[in-house]
């Protein structure tokens, strides 16, 4: 069996809780355990914390191989190796000794599946007994003493033909259980080199590298990610399946102006077998009148902001499917918290500039009850 440990302490001095602090419009631990959810060959993922706080947003993902582990006090302070919580995570579980650990750095958010995939391949044709991560630098070295250790400076190489130097970049290793448990150590034995690509050598320990690291991702990584599978599909009412113009007639009666267009993107929606929502802070018969015309599977309404995201997290173990196959369209700041927490996220033209600020959120060419609904469910469809 292969196990995954990610070590996330509440304590950094560095930047204060940072494990589940924003990266690229998620908590940075997500992308790890993201990357370990989808590979096929690790078969349990633990959170070794200390922190009731990272407890919670890791169980809000909804992975279904991820488990919080409860690391001790004294494995959790700042002199405390992070060996001693391998240690005693083993300890505290009933593995096999052959089966394989891996250490997995939640400040290395730019290891995708790939990587643990090919790297735990790697090992296996090596027959190696451990195997670490590592980039390839092509700079020049020297130590205090004004020697080269890279290079001969009397025949510096040309760039093209410096086959360069291999350094740690921290993304994981891998070791057996009982090799661990005999040498105390994450490396022993036998040791296999796993090359990442260069833009993984970051590793988050200052504000410079975290951004540094997100430039990196959008870059890397999150620019070249297909479309998310949609299972549900909701919107906000105000701004989005209307104008946000007040309309009253002469006798005082509230009226909303919807589009036609919008109407028809939730019925191709159903065609497809999404399910669609609308989730509103207000509460009138107008929408629910509306609703009933667009077929929703779901109406919430006089749901306050701060609401939003529990609701759509309540709909999520109806359906059971996880926030990262909702795609949601809102235009205001009453929307923030849902936007930056679901798998698709947009907005129209018109919207907030904080919404439009989210990491990741389609913008939409179209404004709120102008079509941007139905902008938004063909780039799903589509």
């Amino acid at each position: 069996m292969n196990i995954a440990l990610i070590p996330a302490r509440c304590g950094s001095k560095s930047i204060p809780f940072k494990n589940i602090k924003n990266f690229c419009g998620k908590p940075l631990i997500y992308w790890s355990l993201l990357a370990a959810q989808k590979s096929n060959q690790i078969d349990e993922i633990y959170v070794a914390t200390d922190c009731e706080e990272i407890g919670s947003v890791i169980n809000s993902f909804g992975f279904s191989k991820v488990q919080v582990y409860d690391r001790e006090a004294e494995n959790a302070n700042d002199i405390a190796t992070t060996e001693s919580i391998m240690l005693e995570f083993i300890y505290k579980n009933n593995f096999d000794d052959k089966d394989l650990l891996l250490l997995i750095q939640a400040t290395s958010p730019l290891t995708q599946t790939k990587d643990f995939d090919k790297a735990l391949e790697k090992l296996k044709i090596e027959k190696s007994n451990s195997l670490l991560t590592c980039v390839r630098t092509k700079r020049f070295f020297w130590n205090d003493d004004a020697k080269p250790l890279n290079y001969d400076f009397k025949n510096r190489p040309r760039r093209q033909e410096f086959t360069g130097t291999l350094i740690e970049n921290g993304a994981f290793y891998v070791n057996s259980v009982k090799n661990i448990l005999k040498n105390k150590n994450r490396l022993s034995g036998r040791m296999s080199i796993y090359e990442m690509e260069h833009f993984t050598s970051v590793e988050i320990d200052e504000e410079d590298d975290w951004i540094l690291a997100e430039k990196l991702m959008y870059k890397y990584i999150l620019s070249k990610r297909q479309m998310p599978k949609i299972k549900l599909f909701l919107t906000d009412v105000d701004g989005t399946l209307t104008d946000a113009g007040m309309y009253y007639s002469e006798n005082g009666d509230e009226l909303k102006k919807f589009n036609t267009h919008d109407g028809k993107g939730f019925e191709l929606l159903r065609n497809t077998g999404i399910k669609t929502g609308i989730i509103t802070s207000e509460n009138t018969k107008i929408v629910e009148n509306r609703a009933k015309k667009l077929k929703v599977d779901y109406l919430y309404q006089g749901i306050a902001h701060y609401e939003k995201l529990q609701v759509v997290k309540e709909i999520c173990a109806i359906e059971n499917i996880t926030l990262d196959e909702v795609a949601y369209v809102g235009d205001d700041i009453n929307c923030y918290e849902l936007l930056r927490s679901i798998g698709l996220p947009a907005c129209p033209a018109n919207s907030n500039k904080k919404i439009k600020q989210i990491p990741n959120i389609i913008h939409l060419k179209k404004n709120g009850g102008d079509g941007a609904v139905r902008e938004f469910v063909c780039k799903i469809l589509k």
